[in-house]
């Protein structure tokens, strides 16, 4: 409980490099400037004089990126702005990358590369830590650096929460985050995201909201997704059939989420879902937890139930499941929790351990033979969260491979894509799909992390393959 004094009794600032200068980033610049033991000696955007805009936007002053180099910025205590990616990953400077740019295949490459120049990550984009975070988990840790999730994001917390409720002794139920979901929202474009949403394009143009990127939070995409990055690394189960979406308000959630043959909607107990804040009819619920995260636990024992009686604890009717939550998450304004604890415990808040959930691509329409997948938050397809086993057997496309691909056969409406039904993704800048897929898995093939038997057939670096247990490891 010390972090603030830690962080401010260090001998020098903790100097990072952010990739991406988006909506996370910019929330981060905001409070960048009240943190002077934090120091942002780089920022990397593909259009750089975006970076800038947003930064002067939240505050900064010009004055702050009059350097010409990474080296300058650093001595001068300034931030140097570019479209150079592999110098920010390579200065020797630079103790921790942020990776913001919300694109899984970049995710990757940048992620790889700070790993090989001793860099620890905050993997900010989340889609990556979906598609192959156990992989990067053990990447990172064969280099002997840091790999996290970054703090403010729902996942992040969630696992807190988790983390608690277990250090303090109580079996997890089941943990997750909050959402605004109608059934129809799965259907949700680009064109249509504000005013489901609940916001005017005015209020969305102020913002410099990227419609496409909201879009993915509505069209359930984001909740599979951090879905998957909670489950895979609080080591929780995922729904069969993908989230349930159950309504309720926060004094809701321990009589919600408890076992079907106790009255909820888990198949299990240790699992993950998510709760809406809408009844099926569109009503809106008082007392939501849309914006936060929960974790439930129960009273394994008469005097645990006694206690949660005795103290007025809220929970379900039998007295035995109550639930613990953040009603709120502030995104990019709380990442210096991750940067300190990093900086300064070496402690990650949060990374992948194991392989037990997946989210792949489903279709928003019916799909014809030629289409190209937009991937998430776009026209084509959402996401979902399935078992990693089920992902596994019947060969499903991830999410973040549904972006660029042609497809080579027709799909219907609501139909879990395969990746025999896709083809490869053309390259993104330097790197393909097919080159993150050989540097994780080992090969360029989609089926090789669907395999459950390529150890045995080929000489693989790396690859994804049942364990002895329900979840899935990565040999490496």
């Amino acid at each position: 409980m010390n972090l603030f004094s830690l962080l401010n009794n260090r001998s020098k600032p903790i100097t990072i490099g952010i990739i991406g200068a988006g909506k996370f980033a910019t929330m981060f610049f905001a409070q960048a400037l009240k943190i002077p033991s934090i120091h942002i000696v780089g920022v990397v955007d593909i259009h750089p004089e975006n970076a800038k805009s947003n930064m002067e936007m939240v505050g900064w002053d010009l004055s702050a990126f009059e350097t010409s180099n990474l080296s300058d910025a650093f001595s001068c205590g300034k931030t140097f702005i570019s479209d150079n990616w592999e110098e920010l990953v390579y200065h020797e400077s630079i103790e921790i990358i942020v990776e913001c740019t919300g694109n899984p295949i970049a995710a990757v490459e940048h992620c790889l590369s700070a790993f090989k120049n001793q860099k620890n990550v905050i993997n900010v984009t989340v889609e990556a830590d979906a598609f192959c975070g156990f992989a990067l988990s053990q990447k990172a840790n064969d280099a002997g650096v840091l790999y996290s999730m970054a703090y403010g994001d729902q996942p992040a917390l969630t696992c807190e929460l988790v983390d608690w409720a277990r250090t303090c002794g109580f079996n997890v139920v089941a943990a997750g985050r909050g959402h605004k979901w109608l059934k129809h929202y799965q259907k949700s474009t680009p064109d249509t995201v504000w005013d489901y949403w609940g916001l005017t394009k005015e209020q969305a143009d102020r913002g410099r909201l990227n419609p496409k990127m909201f879009n993915a939070f509505l069209d359930g995409s984001k909740p599979s997704i951090e879905s998957v990055a909670i489950a895979n690394t609080a080591n929780l189960s995922a729904p069969s059939n993908g989230l349930i979406f159950p309504a309720g308000g926060i004094d809701d959630i321990p009589t919600l989420m408890r076992p079907i043959s106790e009255g909820g909607i888990l198949e299990n107990k240790g699992m993950v879902d998510v709760v809406s804040c809408m009844t099926p009819d569109g009503k809106q619920i008082p007392y939501d937890i849309r914006k936060g995260v929960w974790v439930v636990f129960e009273a394994d024992t008469e005097y645990l139930k006694n206690c949660f009686e005795e103290y007025k604890v809220i929970t379900d009717p039998s007295g035995k499941y109550t639930s613990l939550y953040k009603r709120w998450h502030l995104i990019g304004l709380e990442l210096a929790i991750s940067i300190a604890s990093i900086g300064i415990r070496k402690e990650a808040t949060g990374a992948s351990t194991c392989f037990n959930a997946d989210c792949v691509a489903i279709a928003k329409r019916n799909l014809k033979v030629g289409e190209i997948l937009d991937g998430e938050g776009g026209y084509t397809v959402s996401g979902g969260i399935r078992p990693a086993s089920t992902s596994i057997k019947n060969n499903y496309l991830p999410l973040g491979l549904a972006h660029n691909v042609s497809l080579q056969k027709p799909i219907n409406d609501g139909q879990i894509l395969t990746s025999t039904g896709a083809g490869s993704p053309p390259a993104f800048e330097t790197l393909s799909a097919g080159k993150v897929l050989q540097v994780v898995f080992g090969s360029t093939s989609t089926e090789t992390r669907n395999s459950t038997n390529n150890l045995a057939d080929t000489n693989l670096s790396a690859s994804i393959t049942p364990s002895a247990t329900n979840s899935k490891v990565l040999i490496i």
